[in-house]
């Protein structure tokens, strides 16, 4: 596991979130010290302030640990379009349903 990246990863995301490393920090519950030392990969991130990390920028804990590439992103949309293109209307509206209901679930549980 590089922490480094990791670091780099919610440097992003906290700028992004337009938040300086002192706001944060508040909102995880950490210093301002640990959140640097977090983000130059100096430290290693316990459990704890990883999900309050990812709570505070909103976003998966695997979005902070893992690389998304859009074009991952991307092949896996054109997979879902494929499967999707095969469906009948009432197919597509109860696939439809399925999606919301489990991002709403998916949403709660992050």
């Amino acid at each position: 596991m590089n922490y480094y990246t990791i670091g780099q990863r919610i440097r992003e995301l906290r700028k992004n979130n337009a938040l300086s490393q002192e706001a944060l920090a508040e909102k995880v519950g950490i210093s301002t010290t640990h959140m640097s030392h977090i983000e130059t990969g100096n430290t290693k991130l316990s459990l704890t302030v990883l999900v309050n990390l990812s709570l505070a920028l909103g976003v998966s804990t695997d979005d902070l640990l893992f690389a998304q590439s859009s074009d991952n992103r991307n092949a896996l949309m054109g997979k879902a379009v494929n499967i999707l293109e095969g469906c009948n209307p009432q197919e597509l509206a109860i696939i439809i349903d399925i999606l919301k209901a489990t991002k709403i679930s998916l949403s709660k549980n992050l």
